[in-house]
């Protein structure tokens, strides 16, 4: 390969460029996706195919992420996350927490070891075990979202690390889940506020009106209840004082004394009171004009 300037490179050298750079645009591509907390992590021998589980063949720096082949291991094994749900977690558990145990360390309660598909001939390594912590997405805040492999001395941004194992440094990101905003509970509504409602009335109800009679009787009530448009703006607007007529209204034995000062007067009081016989103006209309001679 020859550059503008003049400087030559290999082909095992532009061979390893190329290599590296298909490799992080694949993994900027799979991460790209990842919308969706991890479900399981897990073990996978390379000629064991596993649906739903993504095998990480390549650390972040584009070398293989094989692990134990050489040690009379003729395929070893990858390492492997999925964020599908199926038979093996069929309750929709997500990957919260993942920790990397010595092999005399105790299990930690609430965490179990990474899944294995294995062939018969591989076996994982002991010396150091992959703990996974699953908890339901209901009450989990956090989750892993992607786990990725490096070399020991690389340092990853934004990346949270787990430790090492084999040869390899192991990074896992975590982020808030995405939870959809609770909707509000229902108000319990009273008796009286249900004869409120504003929905469409039965066909019975609404033939009423048409059958009433023009006249209404003494005790009978001018507005329909049956239905919302027949309620009266201030039916139900229970009858209380403004508060400053308050100390006047209770003061006293007798209740509502303000009020003692009021002459109800009855119909025939007003008409004596303001009877008027219009005497004058009948008088006045009766003279005949004066006639000219």
């Amino acid at each position: 390969l020859l550059f503008a300037d003049g400087v030559s490179l290999p082909p095992p050298f532009f061979s390893r460029i190329l290599t590296s750079s298909c490799i992080r645009k694949r993994l900027n591509r799979l991460r790209a996706g990842m919308t969706a907390p991890l479900t399981g992590l897990g073990w996978t021998s390379s000629n064991v195919p596993v649906a739903g589980w993504i095998p990480i063949t390549t650390t972040v720096e584009g070398a293989p992420a094989n692990f134990g082949k050489g040690f009379a291991q003729k395929y070893g094994y990858y390492l492997c996350f999925t964020a599908s749900l199926d038979a093996l977690n069929p309750a929709g558990d997500i990957l919260y927490d993942v920790v990397i145990l010595s092999e005399k360390s105790p299990l930690p309660s609430g965490y179990m070891y990474a899944k294995e598909f294995l062939d018969l001939k591989t076996s994982v390594s002991k010396k150091k075990r992959l703990c996974v912590k699953l908890i339901p997405m209901g009450v989990a805040e956090t989750a892993v979202y992607d786990i990725i492999l490096s070399s020991k001395s690389k340092v990853i941004p934004n990346y949270i690390r787990i430790g090492e194992i084999s040869s390899f440094a192991l990074w896992c990101k975590k982020e808030h889940i995405n939870k959809p905003k609770p909707l509000p509970k229902p108000r319990s509504l009273s008796l009286e506020m249900n004869h409120l409602s504003l929905e469409t009335a039965n066909v019975d109800s609404l033939s009423i009106g048409s059958k009433r009679q023009t006249t209404i009787k003494k005790n009978e009530s001018i507005y329909d209840t049956s239905n919302a448009c027949g309620i009266s703006a201030i039916d139900g607007v229970p009858f209380t004082l403004h508060p400053k007529f308050e100390n006047n209204v209770t003061r006293g034995n007798t209740a509502l004394s303000i009020f003692k000062n009021f002459h109800i007067k009855s119909l025939a009081d007003i008409e004596k009171e303001y009877d008027y016989s219009f005497v004058v103006e009948r008088t006045a209309a009766a003279r005949l004009p004066p006639t000219i001679s």
